[in-house]
């Protein structure tokens, strides 16, 4: 009975996890969602029946945000229907799970002004992809990669290029491309002047000297991920200090070169920091 009816429910976010293309459920779903914004599908395998398919469609018009996590079956047509469909679209996350044809095609036809990007597809995301976003999403004003591995210095220099006026945030987590091609970072940081955020944890490799590279040209930072950096030491916390004026929050957990010394001194310029603000106030 609630399948036949045709009233539409006022859902802006909805999230759906199993899903199968057999459900002919999805259907009364996506067509009662009409003022959809935000879309987490986590490890679907469809997206209903045949008829699910072009109710899904309609549902699409205003959507804003969408996460596809873990949904490698359904992830092309989906991203395609994105493409064909959806001008609204800011932000969009996909995790393990993806294809490259398919992210590509999305990227390159894609009509909406997307605003943030994060994708964690480590055997998914090639040099083709950044090209094609340095092409197309020169808007971006966020953009988090986390454990890329084939993608290089080169695609990801274009990219900083391409976007220098307009990102604000940065996150390479995990990539091998930083300790592969030393000095990259500083590259990054030339370009990419505008930067408020960066987040460059869980790449164990990462010394004091490529980091304090890029810091010099960042001068913007407020917030600032070190998380996991195994190989940086005290001196990249001074040089960090000295170079981003702005910092309001460092993470630096899991980071067994940063001694005690260091904690001090970041202590120290944050009290500083909360110190004049109270005296502005």
């Amino acid at each position: 009975m609630i399948e036949n009816s045709n009233a539409e429910l006022p859902i802006e976010n909805l999230s759906l996890s199993g899903t199968r293309a057999c459900d002919s459920s999805l259907n009364w779903l996506w067509r009662s969602c009409k003022k959809l914004k935000r879309l987490q599908l986590r490890s679907c395998e469809g997206i209903g029946d045949t008829a699910s398919v072009s109710s899904f469609v309609e549902c699409l018009n205003g959507l804003q945000e969408v996460e596809l996590r873990t949904c490698r079956t359904i992830v092309d047509r989906v991203l395609l229907k994105l493409a064909e469909n959806c001008k609204s679209l800011t932000s969009l996350l996909v995790y393990d799970g993806g294809s490259k044809e398919g992210l590509l095609q999305f990227i390159s036809l894609s009509r909406c002004n997307l605003l943030k990007v994060d994708l964690r597809l480590p055997l998914d995301l090639d040099n083709n992809h950044l090209l094609a976003m340095a092409e197309n999403f020169n808007g971006l004003s966020t953009l988090r990669l986390q454990s890329c591995c084939l993608i290089t210095g080169e695609g990801l220099k274009t990219l900083a290029v391409a976007m220098s006026n307009g990102l604000e945030e940065l996150a390479l987590i995990h990539c091998d491309v930083v300790k592969r091609e030393p000095g990259l970072l500083a590259t990054l940081g030339q370009n990419l002047r505008r930067l408020r955020k960066l987040d460059l944890s869980h790449n164990a490799m990462l010394v004091d000297k490529e980091l304090i590279s890029m810091l010099v040209s960042c001068n913007n930072l407020s917030e600032l991920n070190l998380r996991g950096c195994k190989r940086l030491s005290n001196v990249a916390v001074v040089s960090m200090f000295k170079s981003c004026k702005h910092l309001e929050s460092v993470d630096i957990r899991a980071c067994c070169g940063i001694e005690v010394e260091a904690i001090r001194v970041i202590c120290s310029e944050f009290s500083s920091v909360e110190t004049d603000t109270e005296r502005a106030a």
